[in-house]
């Protein structure tokens, strides 16, 4: 069991300034599956989950339960990190990447850069379903979305629209954009994403990563959510890991198949999440070095979960949502840097 102590010791050698941390135990619904989670707080979480809880608590299908609750934010256009809406690439594109991974037949499918499509969790899962195929890319990957009878849409909502404008005007003061003279421009690029994970009654795993990536990327970059191993990983004996943040990380640590073997060495879900920050931490030279953030979230088979980021402002610790037969609860996880 981790404590406040062991985990400060434990980030000691990389000369971390003392994390705010909180709920280090992790929680565990004692068996108490099905569950699913999501990796969002109360804003997001209940709404995330309820479509995804009402089929696990009838019986119904995993797949089909996680699926729906990826579908949630992939779907709103309030959302501009994930789906319809979503920030789009330096061109004015909005690109989509997504994977899902079964845990009994260790199956997968994923889909990147993929354009028009709202809801591309939907298009991975039938990668894994209906091809031997695990990835496809860019226009293959809308092909084979409209063969299946998806609509091409455009997924430019005006609000994402507007920002990516802002965004555009304010690159550098000598070029031929001028900002709105009344500009109020934020900086910061999103990298939003959402992982939902799920066991269900026969404790049996799967797993949905969905974003639209890094705000302004350059065409065609992709992350780590439609990579197997990276943004998302699955394994039935163990449990299942999901990634947000800075996917460049994420890809080059194997970040969410390096979170389920910690699990399956004897960590906790929460000490796994907690040891990919530090590692990496430990591989960019140290905090020093850290000028961007990543989110882990893990689930374990028997239903317990964890949450940890490398950083955040006071207060603000990151959270995951999860649904049970004890109802809807949100977890709050640790992280190793303070703001």
């Amino acid at each position: 069991m981790t404590n406040r102590r062991t985990f400060i010791k434990k980030i000691s050698a990389i000369g971390a300034t003392a994390p705010l941390v909180t709920n280090l135990k992790g929680e565990s619904s004692k068996k108490d599956n099905p569950i699913i989670v999501c990796s969002r707080g109360e804003d997001w979480g209940e709404k995330v989950l309820i479509p995804g809880w009402e089929i696990l608590s009838n019986n119904g299908k995993l797949l089909d339960a996680i699926e729906k609750s990826a579908n949630v934010t992939e779907l709103d256009p309030e959302d501009t990190s994930v789906g319809f809406g979503g920030l789009p690439n330096e061109h004015g594109i909005v690109q989509l990447d997504a994977s899902i991974m079964y845990g009994p037949n260790h199956n997968c499918g994923s889909v990147a850069c993929l354009e028009g499509i709202k809801t591309p969790s939907s298009v991975a899962r039938l990668v894994m379903e209906r091809t031997d195929h695990i990835h496809i890319v860019g226009k293959g990957a809308q092909n084979f979305a409209k063969a299946h009878g998806f609509k091409i849409e455009n997924l430019l909502t005006e609000k994402a629209r507007k920002i990516w404008l802002r965004w555009k005007e304010n690159i550098s003061d000598k070029d031929d954009w001028f900002p709105p003279k009344d500009n109020s421009y934020n900086n910061e690029r999103s990298t939003g994403t959402i992982n939902v994970l799920a066991v269900d009654s026969n404790s049996d795993v799967a797993g949905i990563t969905t974003t639209s990536g890094l705000a302004y990327k350059i065409p065609g970059r992709i992350g780590d959510s439609p990579i197997i191993g990276a943004g998302l990983y699955v394994d039935n004996e163990v449990g299942a890991a999901g990634a947000t943040g800075r996917g460049e990380e994420i890809l080059r640590t194997c970040g969410s198949f390096f979170v389920v073997e910690q699990m399956r060495n004897g960590k906790t879900p929460q000490e796994a999440c907690e040891a990919l920050c530090k590692k990496i931490v430990d591989i960019n030279g140290g905090t020093k070095n850290i000028d961007f953030n990543d989110k882990i979230v893990a689930l374990g088979k028997d239903g317990s979960v964890g949450c940890a980021s490398i950083k955040e402002k006071k207060g603000n610790e990151p959270k995951l949502s999860y649904w049970s037969k004890n109802g809807f609860k949100v977890y709050r996880g640790t992280y190793l840097i303070e703001e």
